[in-house]
């Protein structure tokens, strides 16, 4: 793989980052215990912690760029593999997936990192999780990062009332359908990673993980074709930390509708990037102005 150096040097008090080596042989692999699950996740770096979540279908090595980043700039990066994905547990049955227990998941690698709080980052389904740590654990939650995935109230209102985001949404419907991990094929699930190595290391990692559980996601969680739009009266708590949003414009599976109103649904501040020409992997997509962007933002709530 041939491996194009970048040095970037901010003076006085700017981002740098002066190493783009690949991360797989220079993280720690640890696992945390979330009521008898084994979670599996890898870390990098020392400092302030910043836990990062995948999303479908990918696993830890998604966040390799940030977590070179953020290292390098004097936070300790962990990356964690979803339960069902690579080298965490694998529980059977869709009950085993249901929100509360994937924020259990995150809760369980704050606490065997042996913090208090920690910086929340999350993509794709990763970014639903995060949001729900953000909601149900403020305690542990210091500030929230998210990539391309609006809030879980933004995207059922679209699902519910925006025809061509419903339309959109026709992969993850027949995702809910009980049989479809069985029309799945691991060499599909590798096709949007563009890096030839980095694709023989997802087909690796998908062989060790499980499909059946990686599409339970949606069947515990995501919403119903039929579903309708949440009623006026229903309430999220609201997240109290800061949020720090990017969004790749070229996504076709979550639209940027699903983002008006955001607001309504934070304490704090929100600061929003739009991404044109990024798609749905805006971390992959457009990783150095992600990487920056995050150290330049976190640096400034220090």
């Amino acid at each position: 793989m041939r491996i194009r150096a970048v040095i970037l040097s901010v003076l006085q008090g700017g981002i740098a980052m002066a190493d783009t080596t690949d991360v797989w042989d220079r993280v720690e692999h640890q696992y945390a215990d979330a009521n008898g699950v084994k979670i599996h996740y890898a870390a990098l770096g020392q400092g302030p912690l910043v836990v990062m979540i995948h999303g479908f279908p990918d696993f830890w090595y998604s966040w390799r760029k940030q977590m070179r980043t953020l290292a390098d700039n004097g936070y300790r990066a962990v990356a964690v593999d979803l339960r069902g994905y690579n080298l965490s547990d694998k529980p059977k049955g869709v009950e085993n997936y249901a929100m509360p227990l994937l924020v259990g998941d995150i809760a369980a690698v704050v606490k065997a990192e042996q913090v208090e709080r920690a910086v929340i980052v999350g993509h794709d389904w990763g970014g639903s999780v995060a949001w729900n740590v953000a909601m149900r654990k403020p305690d542990i939650t210091r500030l929230l990062i998210i990539c391309n995935l609006p809030h879980p109230a933004g995207i059922a209102r679209e699902i519910a009332t925006n025809p061509q985001q419903k339309a959109n949404s026709e992969y993850a419907f027949n995702f809910q359908k009980p049989d479809a991990h069985k029309t799945i094929s691991l060499e599909r699930l590798t096709q949007w990673v563009t890096d030839p190595a980095a694709r023989q290391r997802y087909l690796q990692a998908f062989r060790q993980s499980d499909v059946e559980a990686m599409l339970n996601y949606y069947k515990a969680n995501y919403p119903k074709p039929d579903a309708p739009p949440p009623p006026e009266n229903f309430t999220f708590p609201k997240v109290k930390a800061p949020v720090l949003m990017f969004h790749g414009l070229d996504d076709q599976a979550l639209l940027p509708g699903a983002l008006n109103g955001t607001w309504q649904w934070l304490e704090k501040d929100l600061t929003l990037m739009t991404v044109p020409g990024a798609s749905h992997f805006v971390q992959q997509d457009a990783a150095e102005l992600v990487s920056n962007t995050m150290v330049d933002w976190l640096k400034r709530r220090q």
